[in-house]
C-alpha cells in the first residue's frame, strides 16, 4: 500500500496494474455469476418452485387500494398513527420471509449480500483505526495490518456492489414499482465513491498528498471548493469517519427494507417466438 504501483500504457490510456487486475476480476465474476448455478440448487429447486402468490410475497396493498381503518377512541396520537403505518407498510411476513421464489437463487443477489458483509468489515476496521489514530496505522505493524484490512474490505465492497448494480441493471430491477429501490442503490454507490475519496485523502502518506493536490483544482472548478476543501485534513477526516459512513449505512438499511417490502423483481419474460 505504501509503494507506488506499476502502470501500463496503451496510447492515451494509463492504468495501474492493481486496478486493471481488479477490473478483470470483476468482469470475470460477473460472467461466472450469469451462468453458474448456486451450490445445491438442484436439491432445493422442488421446494422453491411455488409461485410468488402462494408464498404470499406480493407487495402490500397501497393505501389507495384499501380504506383506512378509523382510529379507536384514545388512539389518535402520533405514536399510534406511526405504529399503524409501520404495520401496514412493513409487515413482518415480508421483512422476515422464510421462503423465496426460485428466481431469487441467483449469484446477483449473493453479490449484494457480500457487499453488506464487506461493509461490516469496513466499519469494524475503521473503528479500530479511528481509536488508535494516524500515527498507529502508519508506523506500527499492527496498524499496517488493520489498515490493509480496511483497504481491501473497501475494494471488496466496491467490487461486489458494482457487480450487484450491473446485474440489477441488466435485469431492469426498477420494474413493477421498484424505481425507488433502484435509485437508492445508485445513490449508495455515488456516496460510497465520495466516501472512498475522502478515505484516500486521510491516509497521510505521499499518495494522499498527491491526490489532494491534484484534486483541489477540479473540486474548486465545480464550485464546491469553499465547502469541501480537500487540503483540510480535519474536514476530510471528520467527513470520512462520521458523516459519510452513517449516510451509506442508513441508505443500505433503507434499500434492504425496500427489497424486503416489495420483493425481488421477477425475471424478464421471453416473448412468444423469441
Amino acid at each position: 500500500m505504501n509503494q507506488p504501483p506499476p502502470y501500463l500504457h496503451w496510447a492515451f490510456i494509463q492504468i495501474s496494474l492493481p486496478n486493471l487486475v481488479l477490473i478483470l476480476v470483476m468482469l470475470g465474476l460477473f460472467a461466472v455469476g450469469l451462468v453458474l448455478p448456486l451450490p445445491g440448487r438442484r436439491h432445493r429447486r422442488r421446494a422453491y418452485q411455488e409461485p410468488v402468490a402462494d408464498l404470499d410475497l406480493d407487495p402490500p396493498p397501497s393505501p389507495r387500494d384499501q380504506a383506512p381503518e378509523p382510529p379507536a377512541p384514545g388512539e389518535r396520537s402520533w405514536t399510534s398513527a406511526v405504529s399503524r403505518l409501520l404495520v401496514r407498510e412493513l409487515p413482518l411476513k415480508h421483512l422476515l420471509a422464510d421462503r423465496e421464489p426460485a428466481y431469487v437463487g441467483s449469484w446477483m443477489y449473493v453479490f449484494g449480500v457480500v457487499t453488506i458483509a464487506a461493509l461490516v468489515w469496513v466499519v469494524a476496521s475503521g473503528v479500530v483505526l479511528v481509536i488508535f489514530g494516524p500515527q498507529w496505522w502508519q508506523v506500527s505493524p499492527q496498524g499496517h495490518f488493520v489498515n490493509s484490512i480496511h483497504f481491501w474490505s473497501v475494494q471488496m465492497f466496491f467490487i461486489f456492489m458494482v457487480l450487484h448494480l450491473w446485474g440489477q441493471y441488466f435485469a431492469a430491477g426498477w420494474r413493477e414499482g421498484r424505481a425507488g429501490t433502484w435509485m437508492i442503490g445508485l445513490v449508495v454507490f455515488l456516496v460510497s465513491v465520495v466516501t472512498a475519496f475522502t478515505g484516500y485523502l486521510v491516509q497521510q502518506n505521499f499518495d494522499s498528498q498527491w491526490i489532494a493536490l491534484n484534486a483541489k483544482d477540479s473540486v474548486n472548478a465545480t464550485g464546491v471548493g469553499a465547502f469541501f476543501n480537500v487540503l483540510n485534513f480535519g474536514q476530510m477526516y471528520g467527513l470520512h469517519v462520521l458523516l459519510f459512513p452513517i449516510v451509506v449505512t442508513l441508505l443500505i438499511v433503507v434499500h434492504v427494507v425496500q427489497v424486503r417490502r416489495r420483493g425481488v423483481v421477477k425475471p424478464i419474460e421471453r416473448r412468444a417466438g423469441s
